[in-house]
Protein backbone atom coordinates (compact mmCIF):
# COMPACT_ATOMS: atom_id res chain seq x y z
CA UNK A 1 0.00 0.00 0.00
CA UNK A 2 1.14 3.57 -0.58
CA UNK A 3 1.93 6.17 2.07
CA UNK A 4 -0.71 8.88 2.60
CA UNK A 5 -0.53 12.43 3.87
CA UNK A 6 -1.27 11.02 7.33
CA UNK A 7 2.40 9.93 7.27
CA UNK A 8 3.74 13.44 6.66
CA UNK A 9 5.43 15.50 9.37
CA UNK A 10 4.00 19.07 9.45
CA UNK A 11 5.73 22.15 8.10
CA UNK A 12 7.27 20.72 4.92
CA UNK A 13 7.69 22.08 1.41
CA UNK A 14 5.48 19.92 -0.84
CA UNK A 15 5.04 19.42 -4.57
CA UNK A 16 1.40 18.36 -5.00
CA UNK A 17 0.18 16.90 -8.28
CA UNK A 18 -3.52 17.63 -8.80
CA UNK A 19 -5.78 17.03 -11.79
CA UNK A 20 -7.45 20.36 -12.51
CA UNK A 21 -8.09 19.54 -16.19
CA UNK A 22 -11.43 21.20 -16.94
CA UNK A 23 -13.78 22.13 -19.77
CA UNK A 24 -12.88 25.41 -21.47
CA UNK A 25 -15.75 27.39 -22.99
CA UNK A 26 -14.95 30.47 -25.07
CA UNK A 27 -11.53 30.64 -23.43
CA UNK A 28 -12.92 30.46 -19.90
CA UNK A 29 -12.01 27.58 -17.61
CA UNK A 30 -15.13 26.05 -16.04
CA UNK A 31 -15.32 25.30 -12.35
CA UNK A 32 -16.11 21.66 -11.54
CA UNK A 33 -15.95 18.98 -8.86
CA UNK A 34 -12.20 18.46 -9.37
CA UNK A 35 -11.41 21.86 -7.88
CA UNK A 36 -13.55 21.26 -4.79
CA UNK A 37 -12.18 17.77 -4.24
CA UNK A 38 -8.51 18.77 -4.54
CA UNK A 39 -9.19 21.84 -2.39
CA UNK A 40 -10.02 19.45 0.47
CA UNK A 41 -6.55 17.92 0.24
CA UNK A 42 -4.85 21.29 -0.06
CA UNK A 43 -6.81 22.77 2.84
CA UNK A 44 -5.64 19.94 5.09
CA UNK A 45 -2.03 20.34 4.00
CA UNK A 46 -2.07 24.10 4.51
CA UNK A 47 -3.58 23.67 7.97
CA UNK A 48 -0.51 21.57 8.83
CA UNK A 49 1.71 24.53 7.89
CA UNK A 50 3.01 22.95 4.69
CA UNK A 51 4.20 25.20 1.85
CA UNK A 52 2.54 23.88 -1.32
CA UNK A 53 3.35 24.15 -5.01
CA UNK A 54 0.63 22.67 -7.23
CA UNK A 55 1.56 20.84 -10.42
CA UNK A 56 -1.28 20.13 -12.88
CA UNK A 57 -2.14 19.93 -16.57
CA UNK A 58 -4.81 21.33 -18.88
CA UNK A 59 -5.71 19.98 -22.32
CA UNK A 60 -3.26 18.71 -24.89
CA UNK A 61 -1.01 20.61 -27.31
CA UNK A 62 -2.92 21.59 -30.43
CA UNK A 63 -6.36 21.65 -28.81
CA UNK A 64 -8.45 24.67 -27.83
CA UNK A 65 -8.43 23.44 -24.22
CA UNK A 66 -4.62 23.68 -24.05
CA UNK A 67 -4.38 26.86 -22.00
CA UNK A 68 -2.43 28.36 -19.12
CA UNK A 69 -3.29 27.48 -15.51
CA UNK A 70 -3.60 31.14 -14.49
CA UNK A 71 -7.41 30.91 -14.40
CA UNK A 72 -7.18 27.62 -12.48
CA UNK A 73 -5.31 29.42 -9.70
CA UNK A 74 -8.17 31.92 -9.41
CA UNK A 75 -10.81 29.17 -9.27
CA UNK A 76 -8.76 27.29 -6.68
CA UNK A 77 -8.46 30.46 -4.61
CA UNK A 78 -12.25 30.72 -4.49
CA UNK A 79 -12.50 27.15 -3.18
CA UNK A 80 -9.74 27.62 -0.62
CA UNK A 81 -10.92 31.10 0.37
CA UNK A 82 -7.34 32.31 0.39
CA UNK A 83 -4.81 33.79 -1.99
CA UNK A 84 -3.30 31.35 -4.47
CA UNK A 85 -0.17 32.40 -6.32
CA UNK A 86 0.56 31.61 -9.95
CA UNK A 87 3.80 31.59 -11.93
CA UNK A 88 3.85 31.30 -15.73
CA UNK A 89 6.72 28.82 -15.55
CA UNK A 90 7.05 25.19 -14.49
CA UNK A 91 10.69 24.48 -13.66
CA UNK A 92 12.69 27.44 -14.97
CA UNK A 93 14.33 30.18 -12.93
CA UNK A 94 11.07 32.09 -12.46
CA UNK A 95 9.35 29.00 -11.06
CA UNK A 96 12.29 28.12 -8.80
CA UNK A 97 12.39 31.65 -7.36
CA UNK A 98 8.65 31.55 -6.61
CA UNK A 99 8.99 28.12 -4.99
CA UNK A 100 11.85 29.29 -2.77
CA UNK A 101 9.75 32.23 -1.58
CA UNK A 102 7.00 29.93 -0.28
CA UNK A 103 6.34 29.85 3.46
CA UNK A 104 4.15 27.57 5.56
CA UNK A 105 0.49 28.04 4.61
CA UNK A 106 1.32 29.42 1.13
CA UNK A 107 0.05 27.78 -2.06
CA UNK A 108 1.40 28.38 -5.57
CA UNK A 109 0.17 26.99 -8.91
CA UNK A 110 2.92 26.23 -11.43
CA UNK A 111 2.31 26.54 -15.17
CA UNK A 112 0.65 23.76 -17.21
CA UNK A 113 2.90 20.69 -16.95
CA UNK A 114 2.05 19.71 -20.52
CA UNK A 115 3.81 22.82 -21.75
CA UNK A 116 7.03 20.98 -20.84
CA UNK A 117 8.38 18.81 -23.65
CA UNK A 118 9.42 16.04 -21.25
CA UNK A 119 5.99 15.63 -19.66
CA UNK A 120 3.83 13.87 -22.26
CA UNK A 121 5.60 10.89 -23.85
CA UNK A 122 4.49 7.65 -22.16
CA UNK A 123 7.72 6.18 -20.73
CA UNK A 124 8.75 4.07 -17.73
CA UNK A 125 8.95 5.85 -14.36
CA UNK A 126 12.73 5.38 -14.27
CA UNK A 127 13.04 7.18 -17.61
CA UNK A 128 10.80 10.00 -16.45
CA UNK A 129 12.81 10.30 -13.24
CA UNK A 130 15.88 11.21 -15.30
CA UNK A 131 14.22 14.12 -17.12
CA UNK A 132 15.47 17.65 -16.51
CA UNK A 133 11.90 18.50 -15.48
CA UNK A 134 11.98 16.06 -12.54
CA UNK A 135 15.66 16.48 -11.67
CA UNK A 136 15.30 20.27 -11.45
CA UNK A 137 12.13 20.43 -9.35
CA UNK A 138 12.65 17.49 -6.98
CA UNK A 139 15.49 19.02 -4.90
CA UNK A 140 13.31 22.06 -4.13
CA UNK A 141 10.86 20.00 -2.07
CA UNK A 142 10.81 17.77 1.00
CA UNK A 143 8.18 15.44 -0.45
CA UNK A 144 5.85 14.77 -3.38
CA UNK A 145 2.08 14.23 -3.03
CA UNK A 146 0.11 12.68 -5.88
CA UNK A 147 -3.58 13.56 -5.60
CA UNK A 148 -4.30 13.09 -9.33
CA UNK A 149 -5.98 9.67 -9.35
CA UNK A 150 -7.90 10.57 -12.51
CA UNK A 151 -4.60 10.81 -14.40
CA UNK A 152 -2.98 7.81 -12.69
CA UNK A 153 -3.19 5.70 -15.84
CA UNK A 154 -0.74 8.06 -17.56
CA UNK A 155 3.01 7.43 -17.35
CA UNK A 156 3.89 11.11 -17.57
CA UNK A 157 6.80 12.83 -15.83
CA UNK A 158 4.76 14.76 -13.28
CA UNK A 159 2.89 11.59 -12.29
CA UNK A 160 5.51 8.85 -12.16
CA UNK A 161 8.95 10.49 -12.23
CA UNK A 162 8.98 12.21 -8.83
CA UNK A 163 8.19 9.14 -6.66
CA UNK A 164 11.34 7.47 -7.98
CA UNK A 165 13.63 10.21 -6.66
CA UNK A 166 11.88 11.57 -3.56
CA UNK A 167 9.55 10.64 -0.71
CA UNK A 168 6.06 10.25 -2.17
CA UNK A 169 2.57 10.17 -0.67
CA UNK A 170 -1.03 9.85 -1.80
CA UNK A 171 -3.38 12.76 -1.25
CA UNK A 172 -6.97 12.42 -0.06
CA UNK A 173 -8.46 12.29 -3.56
CA UNK A 174 -6.00 9.60 -4.64
CA UNK A 175 -6.72 7.60 -1.49
CA UNK A 176 -10.52 7.85 -1.69
CA UNK A 177 -10.76 7.25 -5.45
CA UNK A 178 -8.49 4.22 -5.33
CA UNK A 179 -10.48 2.64 -2.52
CA UNK A 180 -13.92 3.26 -4.03
CA UNK A 181 -13.11 2.52 -7.66
CA UNK A 182 -11.38 -0.74 -6.81
CA UNK A 183 -14.47 -1.94 -4.94
CA UNK A 184 -15.87 -3.79 -7.93
CA UNK A 185 -12.78 -6.01 -7.89
CA UNK A 186 -12.62 -6.56 -4.15
CA UNK A 187 -16.17 -6.51 -2.77
CA UNK A 188 -18.78 -9.26 -2.93
CA UNK A 189 -22.44 -8.36 -3.34
CA UNK A 190 -25.38 -10.54 -2.32
CA UNK A 191 -27.85 -9.11 -4.84
CA UNK A 192 -27.82 -7.99 -8.50
CA UNK A 193 -25.05 -5.68 -9.67
CA UNK A 194 -25.92 -3.25 -12.46
CA UNK A 195 -23.52 -1.23 -14.58
CA UNK A 196 -24.66 1.74 -16.66
CA UNK A 197 -22.37 2.53 -19.59
CA UNK A 198 -22.65 5.58 -21.84
CA UNK A 199 -20.73 8.61 -23.07
CA UNK A 200 -18.81 9.07 -26.30
CA UNK A 201 -15.76 6.81 -25.88
CA UNK A 202 -17.30 3.47 -26.76
CA UNK A 203 -13.92 1.88 -27.47
CA UNK A 204 -12.94 2.39 -23.81
CA UNK A 205 -16.13 0.77 -22.53
CA UNK A 206 -16.47 -2.26 -24.80
CA UNK A 207 -13.69 -4.23 -23.02
CA UNK A 208 -15.24 -3.43 -19.63
CA UNK A 209 -18.22 -5.69 -20.29
CA UNK A 210 -16.08 -8.79 -20.67
CA UNK A 211 -13.65 -7.99 -17.88
CA UNK A 212 -16.24 -7.48 -15.15
CA UNK A 213 -18.69 -10.18 -16.19
CA UNK A 214 -17.97 -12.24 -13.06
CA UNK A 215 -19.18 -9.36 -10.89
CA UNK A 216 -21.76 -7.48 -12.95
CA UNK A 217 -25.10 -9.14 -13.67
CA UNK A 218 -26.53 -6.68 -16.19
CA UNK A 219 -25.42 -3.77 -18.31
CA UNK A 220 -27.59 -0.79 -19.30
CA UNK A 221 -26.23 0.85 -22.43
CA UNK A 222 -26.73 4.36 -23.77
CA UNK A 223 -24.81 7.12 -25.50
CA UNK A 224 -22.50 6.19 -28.36
CA UNK A 225 -21.81 2.68 -27.06
CA UNK A 226 -25.55 2.05 -26.80
CA UNK A 227 -26.18 3.04 -30.40
CA UNK A 228 -23.31 0.88 -31.65
CA UNK A 229 -24.80 -2.15 -29.92
CA UNK A 230 -28.21 -1.31 -31.40
CA UNK A 231 -26.52 -1.26 -34.81
CA UNK A 232 -25.07 -4.72 -34.11
CA UNK A 233 -28.57 -5.87 -33.15
CA UNK A 234 -29.81 -4.95 -36.61
CA UNK A 235 -31.28 -1.49 -36.05
CA UNK A 236 -30.61 1.30 -38.54
CA UNK A 237 -28.80 3.54 -36.04
CA UNK A 238 -25.21 3.93 -34.86
CA UNK A 239 -24.02 5.83 -37.95
CA UNK A 240 -22.48 9.28 -38.28
CA UNK A 241 -24.80 11.96 -39.66
CA UNK A 242 -24.74 15.76 -39.88
CA UNK A 243 -20.94 15.88 -39.72
CA UNK A 244 -20.60 13.86 -36.52
CA UNK A 245 -17.49 11.73 -36.01
CA UNK A 246 -18.50 9.47 -33.13
CA UNK A 247 -19.73 6.25 -34.66
CA UNK A 248 -18.23 5.03 -37.91
CA UNK A 249 -14.57 4.86 -36.89
CA UNK A 250 -15.41 3.10 -33.62
CA UNK A 251 -17.65 0.66 -35.48
CA UNK A 252 -14.94 -0.07 -38.06
CA UNK A 253 -12.42 -0.79 -35.30
CA UNK A 254 -14.67 -2.81 -32.96
CA UNK A 255 -17.62 -4.24 -34.91
CA UNK A 256 -16.49 -7.86 -34.53
CA UNK A 257 -16.07 -7.48 -30.77
CA UNK A 258 -19.42 -5.73 -30.37
CA UNK A 259 -21.24 -8.43 -32.33
CA UNK A 260 -19.52 -11.20 -30.37
CA UNK A 261 -20.33 -9.61 -26.99
CA UNK A 262 -23.94 -9.08 -28.05
CA UNK A 263 -24.17 -12.75 -29.00
CA UNK A 264 -22.44 -14.07 -25.87
CA UNK A 265 -24.07 -11.84 -23.25
CA UNK A 266 -27.60 -11.92 -24.61
CA UNK A 267 -30.22 -10.76 -22.10
CA UNK A 268 -27.58 -9.42 -19.70
CA UNK A 269 -27.22 -6.48 -22.11
CA UNK A 270 -30.09 -3.98 -21.93
CA UNK A 271 -30.39 -1.75 -24.99
CA UNK A 272 -32.55 1.31 -25.54
CA UNK A 273 -36.06 0.69 -26.82
CA UNK A 274 -36.56 4.37 -27.70
CA UNK A 275 -34.33 7.35 -28.43
CA UNK A 276 -34.70 11.12 -28.12
CA UNK A 277 -33.78 13.80 -30.66
CA UNK A 278 -34.40 17.47 -31.44
CA UNK A 279 -37.72 17.89 -33.23
CA UNK A 280 -38.54 20.40 -35.94
CA UNK A 281 -39.87 22.78 -33.29
CA UNK A 282 -36.61 22.60 -31.32
CA UNK A 283 -38.19 20.60 -28.54
CA UNK A 284 -37.33 17.08 -27.37
CA UNK A 285 -38.95 14.37 -29.46
CA UNK A 286 -38.84 10.58 -28.98
CA UNK A 287 -39.28 7.59 -31.22
CA UNK A 288 -39.19 3.79 -30.72
CA UNK A 289 -36.02 2.09 -31.92
CA UNK A 290 -37.96 -0.52 -33.86
CA UNK A 291 -38.11 0.64 -37.46
CA UNK A 292 -36.08 3.80 -36.74
CA UNK A 293 -33.67 5.15 -39.39
CA UNK A 294 -30.63 7.28 -38.59
CA UNK A 295 -31.43 10.58 -40.27
CA UNK A 296 -30.65 12.81 -37.28
CA UNK A 297 -28.52 12.74 -34.15
CA UNK A 298 -30.05 10.91 -31.20
CA UNK A 299 -29.16 12.83 -28.07
CA UNK A 300 -30.61 10.75 -25.24
CA UNK A 301 -32.31 7.47 -24.48
CA UNK A 302 -36.10 7.76 -24.51
CA UNK A 303 -38.41 7.93 -21.51
CA UNK A 304 -39.39 4.27 -21.76
CA UNK A 305 -35.74 3.24 -21.68
CA UNK A 306 -34.93 5.62 -18.82
CA UNK A 307 -37.78 4.15 -16.75
CA UNK A 308 -36.66 0.58 -17.47
CA UNK A 309 -33.04 1.33 -16.53
CA UNK A 310 -34.16 3.11 -13.35
CA UNK A 311 -36.22 0.05 -12.36
CA UNK A 312 -33.18 -2.21 -12.82
CA UNK A 313 -31.09 0.10 -10.63
CA UNK A 314 -33.71 0.14 -7.86
CA UNK A 315 -33.51 -3.66 -7.79
CA UNK A 316 -29.71 -3.67 -7.42
CA UNK A 317 -27.36 -4.39 -4.55
CA UNK A 318 -24.71 -2.29 -6.31
CA UNK A 319 -24.70 0.14 -9.23
CA UNK A 320 -21.75 1.50 -11.19
CA UNK A 321 -22.05 4.30 -13.74
CA UNK A 322 -19.50 5.24 -16.39
CA UNK A 323 -20.62 7.78 -18.91
CA UNK A 324 -23.84 9.68 -19.53
CA UNK A 325 -26.86 8.26 -21.37
CA UNK A 326 -27.37 11.51 -23.27
CA UNK A 327 -26.19 15.06 -23.78
CA UNK A 328 -27.12 16.03 -20.23
CA UNK A 329 -25.57 19.51 -20.51
CA UNK A 330 -28.67 20.33 -22.56
CA UNK A 331 -31.64 20.06 -20.19
CA UNK A 332 -33.81 18.70 -23.01
CA UNK A 333 -31.61 15.62 -23.24
CA UNK A 334 -30.71 15.08 -19.60
CA UNK A 335 -33.70 12.89 -18.76
CA UNK A 336 -32.04 9.49 -19.22
CA UNK A 337 -28.91 10.35 -17.24
CA UNK A 338 -30.72 12.17 -14.45
CA UNK A 339 -33.50 9.58 -14.11
CA UNK A 340 -30.96 6.81 -13.57
CA UNK A 341 -28.87 8.90 -11.17
CA UNK A 342 -31.98 9.78 -9.15
CA UNK A 343 -32.94 6.11 -8.97
CA UNK A 344 -29.48 5.26 -7.64
CA UNK A 345 -29.64 8.12 -5.13
CA UNK A 346 -32.99 6.86 -3.84
CA UNK A 347 -31.79 3.27 -3.52
CA UNK A 348 -29.86 1.90 -0.57
CA UNK A 349 -27.21 0.22 -2.69
CA UNK A 350 -23.45 0.55 -3.01
CA UNK A 351 -22.93 3.03 -5.84
CA UNK A 352 -20.09 4.64 -7.73
CA UNK A 353 -20.73 7.32 -10.33
CA UNK A 354 -17.59 7.68 -12.43
CA UNK A 355 -16.19 9.90 -15.14
CA UNK A 356 -15.41 13.59 -14.96
CA UNK A 357 -18.32 14.54 -17.22
CA UNK A 358 -20.87 12.30 -15.55
CA UNK A 359 -19.97 13.56 -12.09
CA UNK A 360 -20.83 17.06 -13.37
CA UNK A 361 -24.43 15.94 -13.83
CA UNK A 362 -24.69 15.35 -10.08
CA UNK A 363 -23.96 19.03 -9.46
CA UNK A 364 -25.80 20.38 -12.50
CA UNK A 365 -29.12 18.81 -11.52
CA UNK A 366 -28.88 19.41 -7.77
CA UNK A 367 -28.40 15.79 -6.80
CA UNK A 368 -26.81 15.23 -3.40
CA UNK A 369 -23.38 13.59 -3.67
CA UNK A 370 -23.96 12.15 -0.20
CA UNK A 371 -26.66 9.90 -1.68
CA UNK A 372 -23.99 7.97 -3.60
CA UNK A 373 -21.29 5.82 -2.04
CA UNK A 374 -18.75 7.65 -4.19
CA UNK A 375 -18.79 10.24 -6.98
CA UNK A 376 -15.57 9.75 -8.93
CA UNK A 377 -13.86 12.55 -10.83
CA UNK A 378 -11.85 10.00 -12.82
CA UNK A 379 -12.47 8.88 -16.39
CA UNK A 380 -9.82 6.62 -17.91
CA UNK A 381 -8.44 5.64 -14.51
CA UNK A 382 -11.95 4.71 -13.36
CA UNK A 383 -12.39 2.39 -16.34
CA UNK A 384 -9.07 0.71 -15.63
CA UNK A 385 -9.92 0.27 -11.97
CA UNK A 386 -13.21 -1.37 -12.89
CA UNK A 387 -11.43 -3.87 -15.09
CA UNK A 388 -8.57 -4.53 -12.69
CA UNK A 389 -5.94 -3.06 -15.01
CA UNK A 390 -2.89 -1.57 -13.29
CA UNK A 391 -2.56 2.17 -12.82
CA UNK A 392 1.07 3.17 -13.22
CA UNK A 393 0.67 6.26 -11.04
CA UNK A 394 -0.60 4.09 -8.18
CA UNK A 395 1.91 1.30 -8.77
CA UNK A 396 4.89 3.64 -8.48
CA UNK A 397 3.55 5.07 -5.21
CA UNK A 398 3.15 1.55 -3.82
CA UNK A 399 6.54 0.38 -5.05
CA UNK A 400 8.48 3.35 -3.78
CA UNK A 401 6.72 3.28 -0.39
Amino acid sequence: MFQTIDDLEPGQRLLVRCDLNSPVEDGTVQDNRRFSRHAETLRELLADDHAVAVLAHQGRPGRDSFVSLEQHADVLADHLDREVGFVADTFGEEALAAIRDLEGGDVLVLENARMCDEELPEEDPEVKAETEFVRTLAPEFDAYVNDAYSAAHRSHASLVGFPVVMDAYAGRVMEAEYTANSAIQTREFDGPVTMVLGGTKAEDLIPVIERVDDTVDRFCLGGIVGELFLRAAGHDVGYDVDGTEFFDHQWDDHADTIERILDEYGDRLHLATDLAYEGDDGERAEAPVEGLAKDTSYLDVGSETADAYADLVRDSEAAFVKGALGVFEDERFAHGTVEVLRAIAETDCFSVVGGGDTSRAVDLYDLDAEDFSHVSIAGGAYVRALTGEPLVGVEVLEREA
